[in-house]
């Protein structure tokens, strides 16, 4: 999400006063194959635990009080490597703040084509401004616990970025819920690794089980689990 915009000029937002959220449950990143880049990192996933899904409560007054992000795809920071250098700055270093601004985006995408259900209705009221906010209110909170050091430099040009005239453009473009759906073949992977946690027997009538999973994709193998982290 960040690739371009840590190097444009960006819109102000105030990180050193925004409250911090408060995260519970449990991240999962896992990594369901080779990406379609040149980088060589590969295709990851967020993928909430079924037991126990990830959430974020947000400070104060404001839309989509409690955020839960669903399924989707996610290059966490997709911070550029020349800025990786940096302290602060690298794609994972606020991963779960990122997955609560990714799902911002993906829901929002979906609505914006037209998409309606549970998941993106909960986030139906967010503005572009407040996406913004969100995340610099959850890097605030894994500051306020202790899971990261506070660094106002790195957290606060993070924040900013997505708060650029190219993020906004990024927030209404068309056709990107489609184009960024999990594919049946990755959601297989996933459900063979951890059963219950994509919604597929919500979703498909014929999936009950694992076998019925394997139908979907005859050649799945479970996707990796790459890391862990519980509040």
């Amino acid at each position: 999400m960040l690739t371009i915009l840590l190097m444009v000029g960006c819109a102000t937002i105030d990180y050193a006063n925004l409250k911090p959220g408060g995260f519970k449950g449990t991240l999962i990143v896992m990594w369901v194959g080779q990406g379609s880049d040149t980088s060589g990192d590969g295709k990851f996933v967020f993928v909430p635990d079924p037991r126990n899904p990830l959430t974020f409560t947000r400070p104060g007054e404001g839309p989509a009080k409690v955020i839960r992000p669903r399924v989707m795809y996610t290059d966490g920071g997709s911070v550029p490597r020349i800025a990786q250098v940096f302290k602060g700055l690298n794609p994972w270093g606020y991963a779960p703040a990122y997955m609560i601004h990714d799902w911002v985006f993906t829901a929002h995408h979906c609505i914006v084509d037209g998409k309606s259900n549970a998941q993106y209705d909960e986030i139906a009221n967010v503005k572009f401004e407040d996406s913004a906010i969100i995340l610099g209110e959850a890097i605030q909170g894994l500051v306020g616990a202790k899971l990261v050091r506070r660094d106002d430099v790195a957290a606060g040009a993070i924040t900013s970025a997505v708060g650029s005239s190219i993020a906004k453009d990024m927030w209404e473009v068309e056709g990107a819920c489609a184009r960024n759906k999990v594919s049946d073949t990755h959601l297989a992977q996933i459900e063979l690794a951890i059963p219950g946690s994509t919604e597929l027997s919500r979703v498909r009538r014929d999936v009950r089980t694992q076998k019925d999973v394997q139908k979907i994709a005859p050649s799945a193998k479970p996707a990796r689990v790459l890391s862990t982290l519980t509040f």
